[in-house]
């Protein structure tokens, strides 16, 4: 096979994000939450508080009830709320604070002192007494932050206030919005406010620079804030958004967050915390490997997605909940196993693992079925059912009875099935295949496109007519405008499986036909412009297609005159994919043309796949920060103008569209993960990557 470049990445362990939810049930309502100084993390609600710690949430006997804010000062946690205000040390317990006002709305607590508000006015204590300070008017005060040299700042419905022995007002003539929802203080001097309309930085003088959506904030209607010294978290009421240094990060939908409006947060060194009115969300890292990533992925396939040795799709029956599960024989079993034994075939490639030959072996075995058991021989069907299979659904279309009585097969094979199966027939043969299964793998190729050959270059069904996408024939390709959008494509895809065939069999019959459409029907020229970009006309599934043809085609052609013809092509496609940072996209090209192809994005794509792939529905449509493309998708689909990132999307293979914003199936069925293996395995096999 072909050698790739030399180019490589040595990989360390990396902080892999994941998600979970906290049962605070026992609290109520949930309105609050703070991390304190030596990592653990409260939460206040109509029933009281409870802390977080080792895993385990404690409800903290004794507290008051009805808290709508948490701080910790010097001398303990304080609870805040319309009751009063109470405080809480290791020795004590808790203790009502004497002289507090009443109808506490926030505070905040410092070596400074204890400062809380009112609607009227801002209580602080200092030595033991209180000190009144009026409202310049009558405000909802949503919280407070203690800042340098004894200032408190103030988050109102009425702007953002700071109290220094007098009232400094900033209100919408200098805010993005007077409503102001959270508020940060740094040694500085300086206050971060989220607003209802994005963020304000303030100096202590009153200076304001705005940051929105056209600097990188996700979303403008901030509802909360909490920082450590390089991060800063922003609760919003449509998901939380990370900024660290220069990136902006969006969690948002069920795969981060029990609900994506967010009342409050807490971060610490380890996790974040999000309130929501459903539960409260936990973000979280652990150190990890991508090759521990793939073992996670490859697990999951076993238990959830592999079915008589086939990559089975996997529908929840109620959302989210992994432990009911059905398979489904879907139209691309061939497909999505195929690229599973592609997979596995690098990945015994560069480990020599026993456990990655036998589950390419046996899933290879699967493969070659789909055309061995099939009643109409020389056809390759696209999924095989035992009729005793339990736990398995059919899918809809056209079903059949193998000959023995014991299984059904689907018909209507689509183009993409035969992609799949020489893609993966090509890998397996050159890098795992003992004498038998070369064999074995010879003589079901040679049927199949024996069978394609022999009916004109038509995949003929049970009906004695073409399947819907089984057509390569020249004159249809060449002269039918019905199949001018597949013309370049589906040339390249004959063109490869012939060249392929000729490689596995020796048969001197495909050469023969390859040159015939190479020469007499432009079939070469025809792939120039495989990549349609027509708007409303790009295929992302196509993509996929191509690069399962793009791989036999290039390595197996040795003549440099259609080499360069094929290498045109394959970089005038890989320009148009490669603002999609494609792990998968970007090392088949760096193999087949020896060439850098962002290793550095190819790895953060594989880091950002989520470790969660239920299809939960994703949201991104009310993002204020992604460029919106004026046309929509070739599903009319609304799309931006730039890729969205892997954890920020839909859950998705390589043949789904990453400019899309909206999708997702709201977590009713789970994805394998084939996607994210093919792509690190076989990063690893060409030493694009080292771990």
């Amino acid at each position: 096979m072909v050698t790739g470049s030399e180019r490589s990445l040595t990989l360390k362990p990396y902080p892999q994000e994941w998600a979970e939810t906290i049962d605070a049930s026992a609290l109520g309502e949930v309105r609050c939450t703070l991390a304190d100084s030596i990592g653990r993390v409260w939460f206040g609600g109509t029933a009281g508080v409870a802390r977080y710690a080792d895993g385990r949430l404690e409800v903290v006997p004794g507290a008051p009830q009805e808290v709508t804010a948490l701080c910790e000062g010097d001398d303990g946690v304080y609870a805040l709320g319309g009751n009063g205000l109470a405080r809480w040390n290791e020795q004590a317990g808790w203790q009502t604070v004497v002289g507090a006002p009443a109808g506490i709305q926030a505070g905040a607590a410092g070596r400074s002192g204890l400062a809380v508000a009112t609607g009227k006015a801002l209580h602080v204590l200092k030595e033991g007494a209180w000190q009144e300070h009026a409202f310049p008017e009558p405000a909802q005060v949503r919280g407070v932050a203690l800042g340098a040299a004894s200032t408190v700042w103030l988050a109102t419905n009425a702007g953002l206030w700071r109290w220094d022995g007098k009232w400094m007002v900033l209100g919408a003539d200098r805010l993005l919005s007077a409503d102001v929802r959270a508020v940060l203080a740094d040694k500085l001097g300086h206050a971060w406010a989220g607003t209802a309309a994005g963020l304000d930085l303030v100096a202590g003088d009153g200076w304001v620079e705005h940051v929105r959506g056209q600097d990188g904030l996700c979303y403008e209607d901030i509802t909360a804030l909490a920082r450590s010294p390089e991060v800063t978290w922003i609760g919003t009421s449509c998901g939380l958004i990370r900024l660290q240094g220069a990136t902006w990060d969006y969690y948002a939908g069920r795969r981060w967050l029990p609900d994506n409006r967010v009342v409050a947060v807490a971060t610490t060194a380890d996790a974040t915390y999000a309130v929501t009115p459903s539960g409260v969300g936990r973000i979280y890292t652990r150190m990890m490997t991508l090759e521990q990533k793939a073992a996670y992925f490859e697990e999951r396939i076993q238990k959830r997605h592999y079915r008589l040795a086939y990559v089975a799709d996997c529908h929840l029956p109620e959302p989210g909940n992994t432990d009911k599960f059905i398979h489904e024989a879907s139209d691309n079993d061939g497909l999505w196993t195929a690229l599973y034994v592609v997979a596995e075939s690098y990945r015994w490639a560069a480990t020599k693992d026993p456990q990655a030959r036998t589950l390419a072996s046996k899933s290879l075995q699967a493969m070659l079925d789909l055309e061995r058991k099939c009643s109409l021989p020389g056809y390759v069907a696209r999924a095989l059912v035992r009729k005793d299979e339990p736990n398995t659904h059919k899918s809809g279309g056209e079903w059949h009875d193998t000959a023995d009585g014991l299984y059904e097969w689907k018909g209507d094979t689509s183009s993409d099935e035969i992609d799949g199966h020489l893609y993966a027939y090509s890998v397996y043969f050159d890098l795992v295949a003992d004498d038998e299964e070369k064999r074995q793998i010879a003589q079901t190729v040679e049927h199949f496109m024996d069978y394609i050959l022999d009916n004109g270059y038509y995949l003929i069904d049970v009906d004695g007519k073409p399947t819907r996408w089984g057509v390569w024939a020249p004159e249809r390709l060449n002269a039918d405008p019905r199949w001018q959008q597949e013309r370049g494509l589906n040339s390249m895809e004959i063109l490869s499986h012939l060249l392929a065939a000729h490689h596995i069999t020796g048969k001197a019959r495909y050469l023969e036909a390859y040159h015939d459409l190479v020469r007499n029907h432009h079939y070469a020229l025809n792939t120039v412009h495989q990549k349609i970009m027509e708007v409303g006309e790009v295929n992302h599934s196509d993509d996929e297609l191509a690069w399962c043809a793009y791989y036999p085609l290039l390595a197996y052609e040795r003549d440099p005159e259609l080499r360069a013809i094929y290498l045109f092509s394959f970089e005038q496609s890989w320009k148009v994919e490669r603002p999609e940072h494609c792990p998968w996209y970007n090392f088949v090209y760096a193999a087949l043309t020896g060439k850098p192809c962002d290793l550095e994005e190819s790895v953060k794509n594989m880091r950002d796949q989520p470790m969660e792939l239920i299809t939960w529905r994703m949201t991104n449509s009310q993002r204020a920060d992604l460029p919106l493309d004026p046309n929509n998708g070739r599903f009319q689909e609304p799309q931006a103008l730039v890729a969205i990132p892997a954890d920020e999307r839909r859950v998705m293979r390589w043949n789904a569209n990453p400019y899309r914003l909206d999708g997702g199936d709201d977590g009713r069925s789970e994805d394998d993960g084939a996607a994210f293996l093919i792509s690190y395995w076989m990063g690893r096999y060409y030493g694009f990557i080292k771990e």
